[in-house]
């Protein structure tokens, strides 16, 4: 990641214009062409220096509902549920963590009923319990990462 990768990332933490042309507008701002920001930003995600480029968008004001969930996964079954899991399309977040329960996802539905329905089908293709952990109260913190 050089100086300009950096630069772009940090451009692009408080924001993405809506507009029709909006690689346009923040190419613009950074004094470099829309191609190369498109070029760096997919360079970025391919390399896994960004895991994801897109938007996030909030669930539960569009109808839907959000919960996150652990699992506890054999160390040798890492890879394989973690497939498993990534392969809902409700899947917004799968993350590994040093802990007895060691995978942790986040699922957004579009319909409150869903939630139950998808954890139990990953509870049932991989063999392995799945404890769902809804936010009981939502606070707001803005965050930042200046590289």
């Amino acid at each position: 990641m050089d100086a300009l990768d950096r630069k772009i990332i940090n451009a692009l933490q408080g924001g993405f214009p809506v507009s029709e042309t909006p690689f346009v507008e923040v190419a613009a701002r950074l004094d470099i062409t829309e191609d190369d920001l498109i070029t760096r930003l997919r360079r970025l995600c391919d390399e896994g220096q960004l895991s994801r480029f897109g938007p996030m968008y909030n669930a539960e004001r569009l109808g839907g509902a959000v919960t996150l969930a652990a699992m506890a996964v054999p160390a040798e079954r890492t890879e394989a549920v973690a497939a498993q899991v990534n392969a809902h399309p409700e899947i917004a977040h799968n993350y590994a963590r040093e802990h007895d329960f060691n995978m942790w996802f986040v699922v957004a539905a579009e319909q409150p009923q869903r939630i139950p329905t998808v954890l139990a089908e990953i509870a049932a293709e991989t063999g392995l319990p799945v404890y769902d952990m809804p936010k009981l109260d939502e606070y707001y913190i803005g965050l930042r990462f200046e590289l």
